[in-house]
């Protein structure tokens, strides 16, 4: 599988919570921390739900 590195951009504060916790489950928890995910349908829905929150490079 092909991996994506998630960079988070944009604060969770006054998101809603379902927000927040797609953030934390994708392992981003800082501004400006980045993980690098495997690019399963699961993840990438997680990453759809939050692209405004979100930069995502292709590795």
């Amino acid at each position: 599988m092909k991996k994506i590195k998630v960079t988070q951009i944009k604060s969770v504060i006054d998101r809603p919570e379902r927000q927040k916790r797609t953030m934390i489950a994708l392992g981003l928890k800082k501004l400006n921390a980045s993980v690098e995910v495997e690019a399963t349908p699961q993840i990438l829905g997680m990453v759809t739900k939050v692209n405004h929150l979100v930069k995502v490079e292709e590795l």
